[in-house]
Parts: structure tokens; sequence; C-alpha cells
């Protein structure tokens, strides 16, 4: 039962990758998304890591949201944060 939950674990994270377009944005260049992961987990073990997560966290729930409501969550435009 375990090896099902970390396979489906497994499976919805890389569901997101795509979701966040970023297998589009690097050409699908593995290097470059394992490098930007590794700089998203030093931020979470610097002193930055609460602001870095209460950002993320409001940007993932707008985007849940707004893909929920049907909208093309993501369609490549920059993104413009009021949230700092």
């Amino acid at each position: 039962m375990k090896r099902r939950e970390r396979t489906r674990q497994l499976i919805e994270l890389g569901g997101l990758v795509v979701k966040a377009g970023l297998v589009e944005l690097t050409g699908d260049d593995r290097a470059t998304l394992y490098g930007a992961f590794i700089s998203v987990a030093a931020k979470l073990r610097s002193e930055e890591r609460e602001q870095a997560l209460a950002l993320w966290h409001r940007r993932g729930k707008r985007a849940f949201a707004s893909d929920a409501e049907g909208d093309a969550v993501n369609d490549c435009r920059p993104v413009h944060d009021t949230d700092g």
C-alpha cells in the first residue's frame, strides 16, 4: 500500500511541474529543472524560509482557484504579484 501511495505522490508532483509550465519553459531540460529545485530548497533552508513559503502558498492557492474556475493558469505571462 505504501508503494502505491508513493507512486501517486510522485505522479502528482510531476503533474505540478507540468502544470506550472516548467517543462515547456526549460525545454524539458532535466538538469535545469533539478538546478531550479535545488535553488528553491536552498531558499527554504535560509532565513527567508517563512516569507518564501507564505508567498508561494498564496500564489499556489490563487492558481488552483483560477484553474478551478476554468481560467488558463499557465499562459506563460509574467506573474506580477502584489504579495511581495
